[in-house]
């Protein structure tokens, strides 16, 4: 069991490099198998769910030979089995993209329903429809997904409501489909561009990715090629919050600052000075952040990934602020925590009514899902003292190397490994 300890209340300083996205990484990985020949990825994260889809595609068939810590090559052309058991899928959300991609390459998939964080119901129904709308039979078999196909031929598919992962895992089903498939009320985030990008460098014809209407006119084979992930709106994100909490004065690099616009809009409305250049944000705070009242919305909205931590940094806000949660059902479970640091802070249902106070104090906190552990973090940054954070493997699950980048920057955090009595402290 590990724990992060930090020791706060200090500005953070310097500069941050931002690695490859993880909402992109672990859809482009599955997208792989549909390739004749092997495919070299770069730019990606150094995360326990990119380690997760490795080992699934490992198992599946697929050759895996890592060039350096952030360059992978696979070769999908070995793959030979079309089930993800409930031991491989559990600990990730993304696992569910392997539906998709084995249908795409297969017409054949039975995938154990996915694990990852729990803020509320997340369905496959919408999943389920666009594959079956492109002809493919799916049923629930022993707790297993169970999908197969004779052909998978294009069709018009309308989302009832707007999903990232349902976008993703049509376009994976479709792009070897027969004839044109049409999905409206599509997803926009940055991820399903990069995805499509990294399709249509494989010889796939995707159209529209960005928008709400995505049309994929399918081909009968994609080739390998060379790849790089885009940056993780979200890490950057986190570490920009974390500068405005702390006061501080950070150069975040290897970022597109377009897909930051509704971050940075909110972080100016708190009071932060913020510089955009090609592909760095410079973040810098001075005074007590302002009220800012904030809605989760899909693309080009704020997104859902960067509630915890911006409703973190409003806890100590100059005012009462309300943040409205515009995509899951239940993801205020980390309120819980912040109170126990003295954050004042009401929900219901969907709406946080968060009081400013002066400070938090530090306490023993836990990381209930990924982001809120990121949430955790800041908040530990910025209260004077020792708080300790348990749970950590779901921050681990999107930060690459995030006790080191905190600490490249002045904080003063470790990680700690507790075995019954005995902490044994890591380097940071």
């Amino acid at each position: 069991m590990e724990k992060f300890v930090i020791n706060g209340g200090k500005p953070l300083k310097g500069e941050v490099l931002i690695s490859g996205a993880k909402n992109a990484a672990v859809a482009i990985l599955p997208a792989v198998m549909l390739a004749e020949s092997s495919c070299i990825i770069e730019n990606l994260p150094q995360i326990s769910d990119v380690a997760a889809i490795l080992r699934v595609m490992k198992h599946l068939g697929a050759e895996i030979r890592m060039i350096n810590k952030t360059t992978v090559e696979i070769d999908p052309s070995h793959i030979n089995s079309f089930i993800v058991t409930k031991e491989m899928s559990e600990s990730m959300r993304a696992s569910s993209y392997f539906l998709g991609a084995l249908l795409g390459r297969l017409k054949r998939a039975r995938v154990a329903p996915p694990g990852g964080c729990n803020f509320g119901v997340r369905p496959l129904d919408q999943h389920i429809k666009g594959f079956e709308i492109l002809g493919a039979k799916m049923a629930i078999e022993n707790g297993m997904l169970d999908g197969r196909a004779a052909t998978l031929k294009g069709a018009s598919i309308y989302l009832d409501v707007v999903s990232v992962g349902a976008t993703i895992n049509i376009m994976l089903a479709a792009v070897k489909a027969k004839g044109l498939t049409v999905i409206e009320n599509a997803a926009k985030e940055p991820h399903i561009v990069d995805l499509a990008n990294f399709l249509n460098s494989m010889g796939a014809n995707i159209m529209g990715a960005g928008t709400s209407t995505i049309k994929i006119r399918g081909v009968d084979k994609l080739s390998g090629v060379t790849y790089s992930i885009i940056p993780d709106q979200i890490e950057a994100g986190t570490y920009m919050a974390a500068a405005v909490a702390t006061k501080g004065d950070v150069l975040v690099n290897n970022v597109t600052p377009k897909h930051l616009e509704s971050i940075i809009a909110k972080l100016r409305e708190m009071g932060a000075e913020i510089q955009e250049f090609d592909e760095a944000v410079r973040v810098t705070m001075r005074t007590r952040p302002k009220k800012c009242n904030v809605k989760t919305m899909p693309h080009p909205g704020f997104p859902t990934d960067m509630q915890p931590q911006i409703a973190t940094v409003l806890t100590v806000a100059d005012g009462t602020s309300i943040v409205t949660e515009g995509v899951w059902d239940s993801r205020f479970r980390y309120i819980d925590q912040l109170t126990l640091m003295g954050a004042n802070v009401q929900v219901d249902g969907r709406t946080a009514v968060i009081a400013g106070v002066k400070e938090l104090t530090p306490a023993p906190v836990e990381a209930v899902d990924l982001r809120a552990g990121a949430a955790m973090i800041i908040a530990g940054l910025m209260s004077k003292g020792i708080t300790e954070i348990h749970n950590v493997i779901y921050i681990d699950r999107g930060y690459e190397n995030i006790v080191e980048k905190f600490s490249r920057l002045g904080a003063d955090i470790k990680r700690v490994t507790v075995l019954d009595d005995n902490v044994v402290y890591k380097q940071a």
